[in-house]
């Protein structure tokens, strides 16, 4: 398992696993207009073009992918494709990117489905879930 920063070229495939996990886990639990406000941010190229993505690589295929912004300080977006779950693929995005940075704290808006996830790698929830755009979240957080 390989676990690198994506480069240009490289960010279509990463959206598209993005896309295609998110209807599979994420959607379920978003209105039609939360599943929507996802597209149109993954479908953002000014939002895109600010953002780091990380990829998990094994014998060449994408397995996984983490996004962040504000100099890796906030999560944007955390995905590993479905037959990859429950193999350390997640963890070992999150571990490559605690350790290539020097903040302290990290935040997500974490969506229900992935609320456990984060719980498992040490983050906590700062409060209740919330909901905009028709998107469900928990708002949480990493401290070193």
């Amino acid at each position: 398992m390989e676990i690198r920063q994506l480069e240009s070229t490289q960010i279509d495939n990463a959206i598209t696993l993005i896309w295609e996990t998110f209807l599979q886990f994420d959607a379920p639990d978003y209105s039609e207009e939360g599943v929507q406000s996802f597209k149109e941010f993954i479908e953002n190229e000014e939002i895109i073009k600010s953002l780091e993505f990380f990829g998990a690589y094994d014998q060449g295929e994408l397995k996984g992918v983490l996004a962040t912004n504000e100099n890796r300080k906030h999560i944007c977006c955390f995905f590993v494709k479905a037959q990859y779950h429950r193999q350390g693929i997640g963890r070992k995005l999150w571990e490559y990117v605690l350790s290539s940075s020097k903040n302290n704290t990290f935040t997500v808006h974490s969506s229900p489905y992935a609320v456990p996830v984060y719980r498992k790698v040490g983050f906590v929830d700062t409060t209740t879930e919330q909901s905009a755009d028709g998107m469900r979240y928990t708002p949480m957080k990493f401290e070193r």
